[in-house]
């Protein structure tokens, strides 16, 4: 039965019209792809060096602010689960269009808020952009065979890491220039402008299937027993859960312990994300040469040696920023090379359900996150210096070397 499954899978790709720009019978071009994943990035990031600010005007606990990371990550992960699902039963056009249309709402609700609980609540309620940078993926996985869908994830992610890498930038000098509101403006503005583009460009690349979700869900046991898939699910969600713990701690470390103001600390907070660049234009360039594992297992790697160098020069007394942000380039590198290569070896396993295994891959990874980022925030003082986020950071990075190996080994035995 599977191999029917893929023969009929193998026919659905071929029947795919080619691509043109701008014209919604056909699948999407991959800018559009790149800008619907990059506005997803832009709202978990762009509106970091604006913490204090927040805190001030709501008038609460510098620590209450970092609660919109990890309670938007928390809730990001919870709605991958379901959009996966919905994307795999009624395509990946509707989820992705309705995504950016409660993403809008949410994002005036922020703006809006009379106080921080309300802020928090439309903050969790941005996450549902997370449909379009999920579906993304799997809209790739539906046009593409594996090592392919690898090499451009990488190029779609290199694109959309120019986001994270100049967003805290803006994010800051909106901040200091016309307070933390204009942030979530610019935030409303560009996602009704890549919603315009989805609109017009966002063709359809999955064809639905009758039988309704019972006949879906009992397809998953083939993916959820599938040892390669939690591999690949548990190398991405390890090497992301670095940069996740980095965005819970940062703004930290950056304003209560080296004194940044907001335009500064964009600045500074975007060093990952220019890392992330070059190693998603390494996976773009070399992922169907070398092959998914053998990416994910050099960027776990490059991420574990980056921290343990860290770690080194800051127990030899030179604790400074440019060292503490230098070397988070190093992670981003890592990451850039770890995730487009598992994100196309998990959705692999059962082409059929791709988006259902990027949805409930992508809850996995952020749910880890979430955790990540709450616990980081909660770790570290005055007193503590950055050591306890470097310290998180080099264990999640070196367990992605573990998950991607039990792949591997797996594979040798078979």
């Amino acid at each position: 039965m599977d191999k029917i499954a893929k023969a009929a899978y193998a026919c659905a790709m071929a029947d795919l019209p080619a691509t043109r720009f701008l014209d919604p019978r056909t699948p999407p071009h991959v800018a559009t792809l790149t800008l619907i994943v990059a506005a997803g990035a832009m709202s978990m990031n762009v509106f970091l060096p604006a913490l204090p600010a927040m805190s001030t005007h709501f008038a609460v606990d510098y620590r209450v602010m970092q609660l919109s990371v990890a309670l938007y990550l928390a809730m990001n992960g919870l709605l991958q689960i379901v959009v996966g699902p919905i994307s795999d039963r009624f395509g990946r056009r509707p989820v992705i269009l309705w995504s950016f249309t409660l993403f809008l709402l949410a994002t005036l609700g922020c703006i809006l808020a009379p106080n921080v609980q309300i802020f928090l609540a439309f903050r969790m309620g941005q996450a549902v952009i997370v449909g379009g940078m999920a579906i993304s993926r799997a809209a790739i996985r539906d046009i593409h065979p594996p090592d392919q869908a690898a090499s451009m994830l990488g190029y779609v992610t290199m694109g959309m890491s120019v986001v994270p890498m100049i967003g805290p930038a803006f994010g800051g000098i909106l901040d200091q220039s016309f307070g933390w509101q204009s942030v979530f403006w610019m935030q409303l503005i560009l996602g009704a402008a890549v919603f315009a583009l989805a609109w017009r460009d966002m063709g359809e690349t999955f064809t639905r299937r009758e039988g309704g979700f019972a006949a879906q869900f009992r397809e998953y046991p083939e993916l959820l027993l599938s040892p390669r898939f939690w591999g690949y699910c548990l190398a991405a969600a390890f090497a992301s859960g670095a940069f996740f713990a980095y965005l819970g701690g940062a703004p930290f470390v950056a304003s209560e312990i080296y004194g940044m103001d907001s335009a500064t600390m964009g600045i500074y907070f975007g060093a990952p994300a220019l890392g992330y660049f070059l190693g998603n234009y390494l996976s773009g360039r070399y992922a169907v040469r070398a092959g998914v594992n053998s990416m994910i297992a050099w960027g776990g790697v490059v991420s574990t040696v980056g921290m343990v160098l860290s770690l080194a020069i800051f127990y030899a007394g030179f604790a400074t920023a440019e060292v503490f942000f230098g070397f988070m380039t190093v992670v981003g590198v890592g990451n850039g090379l770890v995730l487009p290569s598992a994100n196309a070896g998990m959705l692999s396993v059962r082409p059929q359900l791709a988006g259902s295994a990027s949805g409930l891959g992508g809850a996995i990874m952020i749910g880890g996150g979430a955790a990540l980022s709450a616990f980081t925030g909660w770790l570290l003082t005055p007193e503590t210096g950055a050591f306890p986020l470097i310290w998180i950071m080099l264990l999640s990075s070196a367990a992605s070397i573990l998950a991607i190996w039990g792949v591997v080994r797996r594979e040798r035995r078979l």
